[in-house]
């Protein structure tokens, strides 16, 4: 599988098909599922994700994106829908049954991975029914137009003009809309929540025009409009491979490496993982020209823009190899320096593609086109984030400065427990019938080697719901390494996400596992992500009532 792969993406270049499958092989990185699944096939739809703008607010303009959602959805992408442009009052919610009625009929019908994100903008005269829920002001697109096509201080501009004008359809309390907000996530976990002005300031496209919407996984972060269906190709690093045993040496495989004990002999393989970012843009800017595209307009768009998405996972395993709590001062930091590896080397691999094909034909007035106090305002630049000594920034703008890039964006992190996040359990019983149990693999290599391990242990972590804090014979260093995601403080996650944000040229999707949720908590996470300037606020919200209290929405 691995070699139809690497071939189907390079096709006639031998020589990189063959760099491509023993890197796979290797488990160093993949490629995403319609990649393997696809590639080498007389239909290659290699790409994981769409973004589709309504057509128009219309008979026809609607059911066109609903065909469109459909052709898409049989090509094994996920696909997100901005609704902004459709009028209110009570438009989205019929709308909503069409495409959720899409959506299952192409299930019955075998119609590949992945369904339908919708989004719609706070303002939009429907908002609430569309939260399931039958001073804020809300506006029909067709009276007030040009909401959705804004954002900053544009946007407010906008808003307190339609506001005087007496545009509004319904006015009331912004707390009441937040509260409905509120009680929709803490009885569902969603709606998922966006920063448009965030996704827009710190976008490398803000040059093509307002983005407006995001993928199933929140990491998506394109403009897409009625003629262009944004594209995303994705593949995905795996963290873990690039730590490496002192003793063993740099030109060997990686080895498997389990638990923490002997993390002092270990590193973090920086060098490694530049090489395999480098190969891994590469081979995604192959796959937008290889690629089968459904749409048009999907072509349209990813030629002329050439976005990549490099994602990673395994990132708490990095840190338990290593001897690191997630919430240690070193994690933070490791946090950091592995992500400015990434964005470095795929901006440097992209520049040297533009150097021998050209840059992107809409690379013109980009961010990173722009001569600010230095050549090109980067991803860091926009965070106002100070990079390490670790790479050579001022090499880096002289190249682009002389080649351009390639690609209009780099880095998309689709993020879960197993990408970016702490385990939600170190237990978990599998199947429908819970006839077997998967334990973290490195709390079992621990446990066995300090001879803790035993059928009694396995059945007091069941009963712990897979957190071992409470077991009193478990070494505190151990329980400290090995919190799950329920245990971590939320802020420090948040910080972990903002520490990377600055070499983050899409978005990361931010999940929160939140024990005795209440309206107070969840708000208290929305204004400090808000605060720390990430994108995407909160994607899924996992919540848990403990064992004595039940869920309060009070």
């Amino acid at each position: 599988m691995l070699m139809r792969v690497a071939v189907g993406i390079h096709l006639g270049e031998i020589e990189s098909a063959i760099k491509t499958y023993h890197l796979m092989s290797q488990r160093l990185f993949t490629h995403a599922s319609p990649a393997l699944l696809n590639a080498g096939s007389p239909r290659p739809q290699l790409s994981s994700s769409f973004l589709i703008c309504m057509k128009d607010d219309s008979i026809e303009g609607i059911y066109n994106t609903v065909k469109e959602c459909a052709v898409l959805r049989t090509s094994a992408g996920s696909i997100g829908v901005s609704f902004h442009n459709i009028r209110g009052i009570k438009g989205i919610s019929p709308m909503l049954d069409v495409f959720k009625a899409t959506s299952r009929f192409l299930d019955q019908g075998g119609g590949g991975e992945g369904g339908f994100t919708v989004y719609l903008e706070p303002w939009h005269a429907d908002i609430s029914e569309f939260l399931d829920h039958g001073k804020w002001s809300l506006f029909c697109s067709s009276e007030a137009p040009g909401l959705a096509d804004c954002w900053g201080s544009e946007f407010e501009r906008l808003y307190t003009k339609y506001e005087r004008e007496g545009k509004a359809k319904k006015v009331f309390k912004a707390f009441k809309l937040w509260n409905e907000i509120m009680t929709s996530q803490l009885e569902t976990g969603m709606p998922y929540m966006l920063f448009k002005d965030s996704c827009n300031r710190k976008s490398n496209q803000q040059n093509l025009g307002t983005i407006t919407s995001s993928g199933l996984c929140g990491g998506v972060i394109q403009y897409s409009s009625p003629t262009e269906t944004a594209v995303c190709n994705l593949a995905s690093i795996v963290l873990p491979r690039f730590v490496r045993d002192k003793d063993v040496p740099m030109d060997s495989h990686p080895s498997e490496l389990a638990g923490s004990l002997g993390s002092k002999n270990r590193y973090f393989d920086f060098h490694s993982l530049a090489k395999v970012t480098a190969s891994v843009t590469n081979d995604l800017d192959k796959i937008i020209d290889a690629n089968y595209y459904p749409l048009e307009s999907a072509k349209t768009s990813n030629m002329r823009h050439r976005p990549i998405g490099i994602d990673v996972q395994g990132l708490a395993d990095v840190f338990i190899l290593l001897g690191m709590p997630f919430d240690s001062p070193e994690a933070l930091q490791l946090n950091t320096d592995i992500f400015e590896t990434i964005y470095y080397h795929a901006l440097k691999a992209s520049s040297e593609l533009s150097a021998r094909d050209g840059t992107y034909e809409t690379y013109k007035r980009s961010p990173m086109s722009k001569v600010c106090i230095v050549w090109g305002i980067l991803q860091p630049d926009m965070w106002n984030a100070t990079p390490s000594d670790r790479w050579d920034w001022d090499f880096l703008r002289d190249m682009i400065s002389k080649n351009g890039v390639r690609n209009s964006l780099l880095v998309s992190l689709a993020g879960n427990n197993k990408g970016l996040e702490p385990c939600a359990s170190n237990i978990n019983n599998g199947g429908l019938s819970c006839e077997f149990t998967i334990v973290n693999r490195h709390l079992l290599h621990d446990l066995t080697k300090i001879g803790l391990w035993t059928p009694k242990m396995k059945k007091v972590l069941i009963n712990e719901n897979g957190s071992i804090g409470n077991i009193s014979d478990i070494p505190d260093d151990l329980k400290a390494l090995y919190r799950t995601a329920w245990e971590v403080k939320k802020r420090t996650l948040v910080k972990m996400a903002a520490g990377r944000g600055g070499y983050v040229d899409q978005s990361q999707s931010f999940n929160i596992h939140v024990d005795e949720p209440s309206r107070l908590k969840v708000t208290d996470l929305h204004f400090y992500t808000w605060f720390q300037g990430l994108k995407v606020g909160m994607q899924h919200l996992l919540l848990r009532a403990t064992k004595t209290q039940g869920l309060s929405l009070t």
